[in-house]
């Protein structure tokens, strides 16, 4: 399988169970974690009641 990697844009062959997937490396995966815990994403508008999907608070 091909993945494209969202933070280094890197295009790599890797196998279906690949432990950084959709990242490229761990490097990577923890550049996005840090993009996260630095604010650096954000949420485009404020979440309503039908953002949320089934059984996420217990609800079917």
């Amino acid at each position: 399988m091909k993945i494209r990697c969202p933070i280094c844009h890197k295009e790599q062959e890797v196998p279906e169970d690949f432990a950084y997937r959709p990242f490229c490396s761990q490097r990577c995966k923890t550049i996005d974690l840090g993009n996260w815990l630095g604010e650096a994403y954000r949420i485009s508008r404020p979440i309503t009641a039908d953002d949320e999907e089934p059984g996420v608070r217990g609800e079917n």
